[in-house]
């Protein structure tokens, strides 16, 4: 069962990366492995905005379309998402953003997934693992292009 974690200092506030990580739809644009992102509903439980979404990846010929419901917290800047259907056996991820200054965070990302089928996850596995590493990267590339270069 693979995980990945990560903690990083990024030059922009906990509400601009949150604001970032939560428009789902633009994550074709630079997320890895992303190749198309369609939200199927929006919804509100109580402070918390829920979107179930299909993401489809695709490394080389091989694609998958797989199903998560994420939940978005603005209030406490979390998000977190959860597996409904697709390739895996399970898969959940979750972001946090604390402040640390007017102009900086610490972005916290964590990834527990495992493929339902051993063939697709040897063929993907490393492919997988070597994505989610760079995942914060490009979150905080994308944040420097939308907001600008952190100080």
């Amino acid at each position: 069962m693979p995980k990945y974690a990560s903690e990083r200092p990024v030059t922009h506030s906990a509400e601009e990366m949150f604001a970032l990580v939560a428009n789902i739809e633009d994550y074709p644009k630079f997320v890895p492995l992303c190749q198309a992102l369609v939200v199927r509903g929006h919804s509100k439980e109580g402070d918390r905005e829920i979107v179930v979404a299909d993401m489809t990846v695709a490394y080389g010929p091989v694609r998958e379309t797989f199903t998560t419901r994420v939940t978005l917290y603005r209030p406490g800047h979390t998000i977190a998402a959860s597996y409904l259907d697709g390739p895996f056996r399970h898969l959940d991820s979750s972001w946090s953003f604390v402040s640390t200054g007017e102009k900086s965070c610490t972005v916290h990302f964590a990834i527990d997934y495992e493929f339902r089928s051993r063939s697709l996850g040897l063929l993907m596995g490393s492919v997988f693992d070597t994505a989610f590493r760079k995942f914060a990267g490009a979150f905080e590339a994308r944040a420097d292009a939308v907001y600008g270069r952190g100080a």
